[in-house]
């Protein structure tokens, strides 16, 4: 079924009303950063500790782009440095977010600004992020310590921090990032997609012998169900992938892998938390639908390049219909009062009987539903070469 796409005109209102709200952050979240979700629709000030606060720079970055305003560059500027000074001081970054971290602020700030504190800060956390490969499995440990057997595993999120090791190959010549950017995704693609082509949220692998283990989840509903997240994530990392090797089966990979998120999408397209519910009262998950939007556009790029206009088109549309329905019901308006991110109804972790995770976030905004919300609007607009 068709459903309606995003004009021009919403997606200018969709920018003018989140640069409208980042910049009425900007006094607390300068110094301070963006917490992972809001708490009754309003982000804690944290310092920067967490795998997530990288996403609000993105979005000062986005907003530069979108205004030329330069109090957004400047802003995202203060946080280079302490991005920088994070990955000197080894703060809270044993575990493999470092593409999260530092690319939407300092492979920006690089990209942007050609400031070269942010590509040495990048570059640091390009050494960081390969220091978690495991040669048996060929895998990035996602977390806990290394080597211990019941954290011997990668999360399908890992897709989205490997763009991080391409650029410093590019930016240093050294193939070794990339190396192991290849040889993750290979571990990835051959253990994380089921045969209807759902996905494990994270997988196990032994230690002794690196062979694939079993695939499990934390913060999907159970072990066998496909965490909407981590989906969105495969479609989008798979994207990436393609655009970073030319490899043709991970774009083909990409087109299944996308199916079975569109089929599990309920009426009005706003995924829930879990893809094993397409009805009812469980919480949904906005983020999941910009994330997806955004692997569509870039799909949609390597398309054109293919020459492969029909399929360019196709996926061009469907990123627009999702971010219509994010649009028109769960965007936050610049006059709305008693929430301060940009996008609503998104959900970071829900508790179920099967899983482990801690339960935080559920129906408030989070802060890469935030950016990558912003980052499919501002793309659209044809404002934006990814620093993915």
């Amino acid at each position: 079924m068709m459903h309606k796409e995003i004009t021009e005109a919403e997606r200018r209102n969709a920018i003018e009303n989140a640069v409208t709200i980042v910049r009425r952050n900007l006094p607390q979240y300068t110094y301070k950063c963006q917490d992972a979700n809001s708490v009754n629709g309003i982000y804690p000030a944290i310092d920067n500790i967490e795998w997530t606060t990288g996403f609000w720079p993105g979005e000062l970055w986005l907003s530069y782009l979108a205004t030329d305003d330069e109090i957004f560059a400047h802003a995202a500027g203060v946080f280079t440095e302490s991005f920088r000074e994070r990955i000197k001081k080894h703060i809270m970054v044993d575990h493999h977010d470092m593409g999260f971290l530092y690319t939407p602020s300092c492979v920006a700030a690089w990209q942007i600004k050609k400031d070269a504190h942010a590509r040495e800060a990048a570059i640091l956390a390009a050494d960081n992020l390969i220091s978690r490969f495991q040669e048996k499995g060929q895998f990035l440990q996602a977390w806990g310590t290394m080597g211990a057997r019941d954290n011997y595993r990668y999360i399908i999120d890992c897709l989205l921090n490997l763009p991080l090791l391409y650029w410093a190959s590019d930016e240093t010549g050294n193939e070794k990032y990339r190396d192991i950017a290849l040889r993750h995704t290979k571990t990835c693609i051959a253990n994380s997609f089921r045969s209807d082509w759902s996905s494990y949220h994270t997988f196990f692998m032994d230690p002794e012998t690196g062979a694939p283990v079993r695939g499990e989840t934390c913060q999907g509903y159970k072990a066998d169900s496909s965490w909407a997240r981590g989906q969105a994530w495969g479609v989008y990392g798979l994207a990436l992938a393609y655009r970073h090797t030319g490899e043709k089966k991970y774009l083909e990979m990409f087109e299944h892998v996308s199916k079975y998120f569109m089929d599990k999408l309920p009426e009005d397209m706003i995924p829930y938390w879990d893809l094993i519910f397409t009805s009812g009262d469980e919480p949904r998950d906005s983020s999941s639908a910009s994330i997806v939007a955004c692997g569509f556009l870039e799909a949609a790029d390597s398309y054109e390049k293919l020459a492969e206009y029909e399929k360019a088109r196709h996926y061009r549309s469907l990123a627009k219909q999702l971010l219509k329905a994010v649009y028109d019901t769960c965007m936050v308006k610049a006059d709305e009062e008693g929430v301060n991110g940009l996008v609503k109804h998104g959900t970071y972790s829900k508790k179920s009987p099967y899983n482990t995770c801690t339960p935080a976030g559920v129906d408030e905004c989070v802060s890469w539903g935030d950016y990558y919300w912003m980052e499919a609007l501002v793309r659209l607009g044809g404002q934006w070469k990814s620093w993915w």
